[in-house]
């Protein structure tokens, strides 16, 4: 399922776009934004893939938008005026709908995003099939990641937090410089031992024994740095620290 947003400040062009949603069965709506502003707000809250934005915005844009981006999505611009496509798709864009668009079109530029969606999703399950066998037959304090080119043995213990940037992971580690892999947080997360490692944010994940203090918003770790508590990761945070 390919979870999606739409962006416009035009009424009836977000009502077309949350009818044509629901009628794919392959598409999930999430929400519906009046502005760009709106939606880097839901995003902070929500996991999406797929964003229909349309260009012409008051305030933001929607191609300033993209541009402000920092993780990675699949990006469909929408629009009644053509002559922004070909910067659109500088953005890597998947696709450019113009306004009125059929759903034919609007299924078209879709199927794209549900195509990469499901090929990306089976690259990281056999990703993960790997790294999870290897991890198994090395020693059970440590974890085994592919970056640089090659394979590298890393201590559970000494990872301080995970960070997600996109398709990737930083795993931030005692001493050591950042690794950065190619993996989904998500898949790092069943990976790691639970009693040890904890989602806390859309895109962090903390070592439990690196937390030094937190707030209702930042978690402070023992190396002097702090990182965000999500709202939607608050109510499994404080229960783990309940006396």
């Amino acid at each position: 399922m390919v979870r999606c947003i739409a962006i416009d400040d035009e009424p009836l062009a977000l009502r077309q776009i949350k009818s044509y949603i629901e009628r794919t069965e392959q598409l999930q709506l999430v929400g519906l934004c009046r502005s760009a502003l709106e939606a880097q707000q839901m995003l902070e809250r929500e996991e999406v893939d797929l964003i229909f934005v349309d260009i012409n915005m008051p305030d933001m844009n929607g191609l300033e938008f993209v541009r402000s981006l920092t993780l990675s999505y699949f990006i469909v611009f929408t629009t009644a005026h053509s002559e922004f496509a070909l910067e659109g798709f500088k953005l890597n864009a998947l696709d450019y709908l113009m306004k009125p668009f059929s759903y034919e079109e609007f299924m078209k530029a879709s199927q794209k995003a549900i195509s990469l969606a499901d090929l990306m999703s089976r690259c990281r399950a056999a990703e993960s099939a790997v790294a999870q066998n290897e991890a198994e037959s090395a020693d059970t304090e440590y974890i085994s990641v592919k970056a640089d080119y090659k394979t590298q043995l890393v201590k559970i213990a000494d990872i301080v937090y995970l960070e997600s940037a996109g398709e990737y992971v930083r795993l931030h580690i005692e001493g050591a410089p950042t690794i950065t892999t190619l993996f989904r947080l998500k898949n790092m997360e069943t990976t790691l031992p639970a009693n040890l490692f904890l989602r806390v944010h859309r895109s962090y994940i903390v070592n439990l024994k690196r937390i030094s203090s937190y707030t209702r918003g930042r978690i402070f770790l023992d190396n002097g740095e702090y990182i965000p508590l999500g709202e939607n990761y608050k109510e499994r945070f404080f229960e783990h620290f309940k006396a």
